[in-house]
């Protein structure tokens, strides 16, 4: 798929599903993908390469990985080695939600988008499958987009950011399929909260499940790879 613009955005990719599908459809939009990844204390290395297989194979401009300790604040499931990745659906805000984690990735996000000259940013967030995260709601991206156009230089002269959350009204089975009409190969990415070093998948996990029940419900055959638990 060719760039048809220079317009610059810079896409917040973890690895996943979602943020592989937002990367495709930033590329099919007309924009110039710039990659930012954050290397912050999760649980495995797996999902960062993921991102880097994604951003090869979509064709993101740059590649970025910048590390940010989060584990040193701890508080969530995917940070802290001592709380378990729960198995079963809870009621609330999960044990995985990792504190202020997209207000930290959105942010770096946006100083890099000043320097490179990118007015826009994509960010993988869903409002539908959320599984409870308060950062994932319209109303956090909403706020986000008015802090980004007071809080910096460009913002304040010259015309102000968007941030762009494409997927935050879609069930899983739509993010999928519009993926795969972008050609999103699903099989390079990892989701699972609890993935090996190799990239298996749980299978238990509620981001296991949800996907899951998005592949089978888009009608689409699944190619997730798990781990054997005997």
């Amino acid at each position: 798929m060719d760039v048809v613009s220079d317009k610059r955005a810079v896409v917040l990719l973890s690895g996943g599903l979602d943020s592989a599908t937002v990367l495709a459809q930033a590329r099919a939009a007309g924009y110039q993908p710039y990659a930012l990844s954050l290397s912050y204390g999760q649980r495995h290395s797996a999902e960062l390469l993921a991102a880097n297989r994604v951003s090869a194979a979509i064709g993101a401009v740059e590649h970025k990985v910048i590390i940010l300790d989060l584990a040193a604040i701890g508080g969530s499931a995917l940070t802290d080695m001592n709380i378990a990745v729960p198995e079963v659906p809870s009621e609330g805000i999960p044990v995985t939600y990792v504190p202020a984690r997209n207000t930290v990735f959105l942010s770096l996000a946006l100083g890099w988008a000043e320097v490179l000259g990118a007015r826009d940013i994509f960010v993988g967030v869903n409002a539908v499958d959320y599984s409870g995260y308060p950062d994932c709601r319209p109303e956090f991206i909403e706020s986000f987009e008015r802090l980004a156009n007071v809080a910096t230089k460009a913002g304040v002269e010259d015309g102000g950011f968007r941030i762009h959350a494409p997927l935050i009204h879609m069930s899983k089975a739509e993010i999928i399929r519009s993926g795969i009409t972008l050609g999103v190969d699903y099989a390079l990415t990892v989701s699972c909260y609890a993935a090996d070093d190799e990239g298996r998948a749980c299978g238990r996990c509620d981001s296991c499940r949800l996907r899951a029940q998005g592949f089978s419900e888009a009608g689409i055959p699944d190619p997730t790879r798990y781990r054997d638990h005997g």
